[in-house]
């Protein structure tokens, strides 16, 4: 996988992120108002465009 492609997957280099958890990510870039429901609490550390916790739903 071509790491210049995927830099969030490189930001993240010490929390295991797979290429969907890269796209999600990507995805609440692009859409302001997009929430995540996922049981994975390593969205609690990705961050989009360096800004505070991403919106997530997690059970």
């Amino acid at each position: 996988m071509n790491e210049s492609r995927h830099p969030p997957m490189k930001k993240y280099a010490d929390t295991p992120m797979s290429f969907a958890d890269a796209c999600l990510v990507r995805m609440t870039e692009l859409h302001d108002d997009a929430v995540i429901a996922t049981l994975d609490s390593d969205f609690r550390v990705y961050r989009r465009n360096g800004e505070p916790q991403i919106a997530i739903v997690i059970p």
